[in-house]
């Protein structure tokens, strides 16, 4: 079997005109037999990697995927492109698994979708073993891994598959691994042979912008007003209570914001997740509980009010931005509190030894990250192994580069008292020394005759958490895990004798250059009258979502709808030019987007 089948399914199916970056080889190797393993990031193409082939080759493709409350979305979309695509999980009664069960044994199905723990039971198992099975495809494939940010155990399991199964191609697809999760991956689905594909990391169309965390809240809702009054978002803060805090917080601001959390009820949960998909301008305001596999398109920001975990969950997490190529933000705010809550969330883990030094490995590369004042995108490209030869322009240190000072005075003083007192406390005491400050802990010790007590009154309480928080990225501090107590590492020492200098950036940003131009930005090169054929697609596009109940972007992608407003299609030929109409959605909606526009 050829690739051209395969276009053709691409071309009549799905309504795309070619393949993008790495697919036709992948979906090559899979419908001759082979493994695969790819890297993809979010909105690069990974499902129809696995969908073409399910089509093409005989028998049921089996998707495997932790996201048991999408499934039904991801069912219905593929229904909607004429796909005979099911899924089988617990939000379905007895009838309808009994149902679709009898549609996979009389092999009416070409896609399943189904969690690991169903894939894996006997039942289920056996069931597999009475029909022809085209492939199995391992979704969000970096659960599996412990050195992953979203490990999941019950996906170490799922090794059986490759033994029970050792002539069914497979393929294991993520959009964020760095080597030791891949090996993992590779290692624990059996794909030692696989043929491994990995894809630019790179979103251009995302800006990444970073700030030191002040009035959190009041820097977040100046970000939306400014730059994303109406658009749909996601705020990610650490802690439950922050979400719903925050979420209640601009509410009361008048924005449409949502909370989404492992603590709230799964019907709350549910509604609030559908509300997000469904309905315009939501934004949702969650723990790292939420996004995995969310296919929302129009997702116009990224904020996050805390640290993530690592590079890999941050990029993870802003991937969710600009699914659909279109200009998106993403913004952080982090501040000295993130680092040490961090650091010690990773000392207290369950992990043995070797996890919790990776861990904390990962925190720094991060924080690395957030201090660095070069082009932001080529730092966290490098991270995952590519190069980007010039600086990105989109990015706040490429569109405003910062300042930086010299630091080494105000940084000797700050590893002097750390020396002085002791190493047996946090920022926020040798802070009070540093600046003269006479509180009773202060005075019970006497640090108030210590020779650095004072030395530092010409920064503020919040300069010196600067040039704190700095000297802890860039490895002269260690932070204590259990209490937050600073260390000296064996790099302050040259530093201490003044054998080195070293740069610290002011932490004062103008207004990033384009945020104003934003929405104008996303709306691309749309003339007047296409602008409103585009918004008359779009009123047009939720009539049919809501008949169809699913949200709006199963039925169209704003991209799609784009194309139709500047092509304004007069017949049927000329939608057949319109990326993303496949022939069912041409049958269904052809004549009436037709008759919408004359």
């Amino acid at each position: 079997m050829d690739i051209n089948t395969a276009k053709s399914v691409l071309q009549n199916t799905f309504g795309y005109t070619d393949f993008r970056h790495q697919q036709a080889s992948i979906i090559s190797e899979l419908i001759n037999g082979a493994d695969v393993f790819t890297l993809m990031p979010t909105g690069g193409g990974k499902s129809l990697c696995y969908q073409i082939p399910a089509i093409v080759l005989q028998g049921v493709g089996i998707v495997v995927s932790p996201l048991i409350a999408l499934m039904k979305d991801q069912v219905d979309a593929l229904k909607l492109q004429g796909v005979k695509a099911e899924f089988l999980n617990s939000s379905q009664d007895y009838e309808e698994q009994r149902r679709v069960e009898q549609l996979i044994t009389s092999g009416n199905v070409d896609l399943l979708y189904v969690a690991p723990e169903r894939l894996l039971s006997d039942y289920f198992l056996s069931l597999l073993d009475r029909v022809t099975i085209a492939l199995f495809a391992f979704d969000e494939a970096h659960c599996v891994s412990q050195w992953g940010h979203d490990f999941r155990p019950e996906y170490q399991k799922l090794s059986i598959i490759g033994h029970r199964y050792p002539n069914t191609p497979k393929i294991a697809l993520t959009a964020t691994a760095d080597m030791k999760t891949r090996d993992e991956i590779v290692q624990v689905l059996n794909l030692t042979g696989a043929k491994t594909f990995v894809h630019s990391f790179d979103r251009p169309n995302i800006q990444y912008r970073i700030s030191e965390q002040k009035n959190s809240k009041e820097q977040l809702l100046r970000f939306i007003n400014t730059e994303h009054e109406k658009d749909a978002g996601i705020v990610y803060c650490l802690s439950r209570k922050s979400v719903e805090s925050t979420a209640l917080w601009l509410t009361e601001q008048g924005k449409t914001a949502l909370p989404y959390h492992a603590g709230l009820a799964s019907d709350l949960k549910d509604n609030n997740q559908q509300r997000f998909l469904r309905e315009d301008g939501i934004i949702i305001v969650a723990t790292i509980a939420f996004g995995m596999g969310i296919d929302k398109p129009d997702v116009r920001f990224v904020a996050h009010l805390n640290l993530p975990k690592s590079i890999e969950a941050y990029y993870q997490e802003t991937g969710r931005a600009g699914r659909d190529g279109m200009p998106a933000n993403t913004w952080l705010a982090y501040g000295m509190q993130d680092v040490i809550k961090l650091k010690q969330m990773a000392s207290q883990s369950d992990g043995n030894e070797q996890f919790k030094f990776i861990t904390q490995r990962k925190i720094d590369a991060l924080l690395g990250y957030c201090e660095v004042s070069s082009c932001r995108r080529q730092v966290l490209l490098n991270y995952f192994g590519e190069t980007l030869a010039e600086p990105c322009g989109n990015c706040d240190n490429c569109l405003n580069p910062p300042v930086t000072w010299d630091g080494t005075s105000a940084a000797r003083k700050a590893l002097s008292t750390v020396y002085r007192t002791g190493q047996r406390f946090g920022v926020g005491h040798q802070i009070d020394v540093l600046t003269g400050k006479k509180t009773p802990k202060i005075t019970s010790l006497n640090h108030d005759q210590l020779s650095t007590y004072n030395i530092g009154s010409e920064l503020t309480a919040m300069e010196w958490q600067t040039v704190f928080r700095q000297l802890i990225s860039m490895g002269y501090l260690a932070v204590e895990m259990d209490y937050g107590v600073l260390k000296l590492t064996e790099k302050a020492r040259p530093l201490l004798k003044g054998e080195c200098a070293i740069q610290l950036k002011v932490q004062k940003y103008k207004k990033p250059k384009q945020a104003q131009n934003k929405k104008k930005s996303i709306e691309c090169d749309l003339s007047a009258g296409e602008q409103i054929n585009f918004e008359k697609l779009k009123q047009q596009r939720s009539l049919w979502a809501k008949e169809r109940n699913v949200p709006a972007y199963v039925v169209f992608h704003d991209a799609t709808l784009m194309d139709i407003a500047r092509i304004n299609p007069k017949n049927s030929n000329q939608l057949l030019e319109v990326n993303g109409l496949g022939k069912t959605k041409l049958e269904l909606y052809g004549q009436k987007i037709i008759a919408l526009l004359t």
